[in-house]
C-alpha cells in the first residue's frame, strides 16, 4: 500500500472510532425518534420480562438517522449477542444458513439495506423468521435432498433505506415496523452537545446550533460536522466552537447555511445556468456535474428536494424559485415557487 493510501485507511478508522465513540448505548440515551423509541422501549421490556426473543424488526428511513445504533441499543437492552451483515454481503442462501445457523439463542442479527438480500436468501429467511427453521438443499436435479436445520430463537433487526423495494412477504414477516424520521435543529445541538461531551470539544450553545443547522436534519452528518469544525478550532482559533468558528470552518468544508456541498450546488449551478433553471433529464444533468446519474439522484436530490430547491416533474429536473434566490439570482417568471407555475409536478 502507498503512503497515501496508509495515510486514507487510518483516517477511514480514526473517523469510524471517533463515530462509534459517540453512539449511544441505551434507549435513554437515544435523542429523538420519541415514538420509536417508546415503542420500542415496550417491546423490548415486554420480552425481556416473558424470557423469549421479542417481534422481528424492520427499520427504515433515509441514511445518517440511527438504524444501525438502534439495532445496536436493542441488543444491549436483551443482553443479547449481535451479529452484523448487510443485503449485498448475502449473495448465496448459503451464506445466510451459516449466519443463522451459528446463532445462539437470543441473539439478534442485524442485517443492513436488507432490501438489497437476494430473492434465494430471502426466500430461506422466511422460515427462519417464522418457524426457526432452515432447509438447506444438498445436490443437484431430480437427486437433490433438503435437510431441515434448527435454528435457535433470534431477533431480526432489517434496515433500510427503501422500504418500497421490499417484497411483501418479507415486510409482513416483522413484528415491528417503525420509520425514522430527520432530526429537527433543537433536536441535533441536543446531540451535537453530547458528542462534543464525549469527545472532548467545548462548544457554545450558539456554535452547536449553527452546525446543527447545517446538518440536513441528519445526526451522521452532525457529528461529521463537529468532527471538522473541531479540528479548525483546534488549529486556528483558541479551541472552542462558537458561531463565528463554526461558520468560519464550514466555509473551509464548502457546507452552506442550508447544509448544501460542493456537489448540491454544482447541481443547482448547472440547472440555473447551464439550463435556464430546466426541466433537464437526470442523465444530462448528471454529465453536467461530472457525476454518475444514480450520485445525483440519491446523494443530492432528496435533500435538495426536501428543501424546496429542486423539483421532479415528468419533463424533467426544474430549479425552484428558492434555488435562484439561495444562488443570487432573480428567478424568471413561471419558475416553481414563483406563483405562476408553468410545470406540474
Amino acid at each position: 500500500m502507498t503512503e497515501d493510501g496508509l495515510v486514507s485507511a487510518y483516517a477511514s478508522a480514526e473517523e469510524r472510532d471517533a463515530e462509534a465513540s459517540v453512539r449511544p448505548r441505551r434507549l435513554s440515551e437515544f435523542i429523538a425518534q420519541h415514538r420509536v423509541r417508546d415503542q420500542l422501549d415496550l417491546l423490548l421490556r415486554g420480552a425481556v420480562q416473558r424470557g423469549a426473543p421479542p417481534d422481528h424488526i424492520l427499520l427504515s428511513g433515509p441514511p445518517g438517522l440511527g438504524k444501525t445504533t438502534l439495532a445496536m441499543i436493542v441488543a444491549a437492552e436483551l443482553g443479547a449477542g449481535l451479529r452484523v451483515t448487510s443485503g449485498p454481503a448475502i449473495e448465496r442462501s448459503g451464506d445466510l444458513a451459516a449466519i443463522l445457523t451459528s446463532l445462539s439463542a437470543g441473539d439478534v442479527l442485524f442485517i443492513d439495506e436488507i432490501h438489497r438480500i437476494a430473492r434465494p436468501a430471502e426466500e430461506l429467511l422466511y422460515s427462519a423468521m417464522e418457524d426457526f427453521r432452515v432447509d438447506v438443499v444438498i445436490g443437484k436435479g431430480p437427486g437433490a435432498t433438503a435437510i431441515p436445520l434448527d435454528v435457535e430463537p433470534f431477533t431480526l433487526v432489517g434496515a433500510t433505506t427503501r422500504s418500497g423495494l421490499l417484497t411483501g412477504p418479507m415486510r409482513d414477516r416483522f413484528g415491528f415496523v417503525a420509520h425514522l424520521d430527520f432530526y429537527a435543529p433543537s433536536e441535533l445541538e441536543q446531540l451535537i452537545h453530547r458528542s462534543a461531551r464525549i469527545l472532548g470539544v467545548p462548544v457554545t450553545d450558539d456554535g452547536a446550533a449553527e452546525i446543527a443547522a447545517r446538518s440536513r436534519g441528519t445526526p451522521r452528518i452532525a457529528n461529521r460536522l463537529l468532527r471538522r469544525v473541531r479540528d479548525f478550532a483546534e488549529v486556528r482559533a483558541d479551541g472552542v466552537v462558537t458561531q463565528e468558528v463554526a461558520r468560519a470552518a464550514l466555509r473551509v468544508y464548502d457546507v452552506d447555511e442550508l447544509g448544501l456541498d460542493r456537489l448540491d450546488r454544482a447541481v443547482l449551478h448547472a440547472l440555473v445556468d447551464s439550463f435556464g433553471g430546466g426541466p433537464v433529464g437526470l442523465s444530462t444533468l448528471a454529465v453536467a456535474v461530472g457525476e454518475q446519474a444514480d450520485t445525483v439522484e440519491e446523494v443530492c436530490e432528496p435533500f435538495l428536494v426536501r428543501a424546496g430547491l429542486l423539483a421532479r416533474t415528468p419533463r424533467g429536473r426544474v430549479a425552484t424559485a428558492a434555488a435562484w434566490r439561495h444562488l443570487g439570482r432573480t428567478p424568471p417568471t413561471g419558475v416553481f415557487g414563483t406563483g405562476h407555475d408553468q410545470f406540474s409536478a
